[in-house]
């Protein structure tokens, strides 16, 4: 079975306005045990990053003024959160578990951090609720240490993963692929190597048709080793940030085309949650959770 990096400071650190979604981190690995799809054998807590895996990605100058709290006020509230050192050791789980989970997928073929998906945070500073870029540092990992030559991300939350695309320009071994809405956040978006965006309350068919069209287009062309994959499911209807019109049973159809072509051509691959901010935050948990399910069907 596939392995689950989960941590109790992926959510408690937080203060009481921060909560929504974020209580997600707890409510969704109760249901996986509780619907059998994982066992509790398959969760582990990840370790820290450490400081030498952040600098293979982030300025040791950002860095520095993070670890000590030395963010300006307006670099904090670009961030999205209050900072603490227990945000600090929050992120550096999160991130951690991302990396971990690089070691997994080389073994199972599949492994899913909870959280993770920090896919606005740059080079240089914190954005949008994410301080260090877990993707990015868990790529850079495996090309720094000879595990992998060449890495897709494929990312669908429906943000652009703005992060992402500056840390990895002019980079060739990454290939950074992003399908977001186009009227959302970030309003100024970087340049990844693919950008598709999407127009206001895209439906299902035209969504899957766009995705069907690119992706595997996408291996077959640079043929990557590893892919990394942002599951973010504020693509749904429901989601107040999301701006798409994605059904459930069409967010999964998305999950089954991605996870089917990393088994089809035996890439391995890590999932990340990214975004879900629906109102009933069970539809969010439904939704990832058959992310999940997906990945249980096609690879055991």
């Amino acid at each position: 079975m596939f392995k689950v990096a989960w941590s109790k400071e992926y959510n408690h650190p937080l203060p009481p306005k921060h909560r929504f979604p974020m209580e997600k981190y707890d409510l969704l690995p109760s249901q996986l045990l509780l619907e059998g799809i994982i066992g509790e054998e398959d969760i582990f807590a990840p370790r820290k990053l450490t400081e030498k895996e952040v600098l293979a990605v982030h300025t040791r100058e950002y860095w520095e003024k993070l670890r000590d709290l030395r963010l300006t006020k307006s670099e904090e509230r670009r961030s999205g959160f209050p900072l603490s050192d227990s945000l600090v050791e929050r992120e550096l789980t999160i991130n951690g578990g991302t990396l971990e989970c690089t070691h997994f997928a080389m073994g199972n073929g599949v492994a899913f951090n909870i959280a993770g998906g920090t896919h606005h945070a740059y080079s240089d500073r914190a954005e949008g609720f994410c301080l260090l870029n877990d993707q990015a540092i868990a790529a850079q990992y495996l090309l720094d240490n000879g595990i992998v030559k060449k890495i897709l991300i494929v990312d669908l939350d429906v943000h652009q993963g703005n992060g992402t695309a500056e840390i990895f320009t002019d980079s060739p071994p990454v290939f950074t692929f992003s399908m977001h809405g186009k009227r959302n956040y970030p309003m100024h978006k970087e340049a990844s190597d693919l950008d598709i965006e999407l127009e206001d309350a895209i439906g299902d068919e035209e969504y899957l048709k766009l995705l069907l069209e690119k992706l595997e287009q996408l291996i077959e062309s640079h043929k990557p080793e590893f892919i990394f994959y942002q599951a973010g499911v504020d693509v749904l209807a429901t989601d107040k940030l999301g701006r798409l019109g994605l059904s459930i049973a069409g967010c999964k159809r998305r999950d089954e085309h991605v996870l089917s072509l990393t088994k089809k051509y035996q890439i391995p691959v890590v999932i990340t949650m990214g975004g879900g901010y629906s109102e009933d935050i069970r539809l969010i948990i439904e939704a990832h959770t058959n992310t999940f399910k997906v990945a249980r069907d096609l690879y055991f």
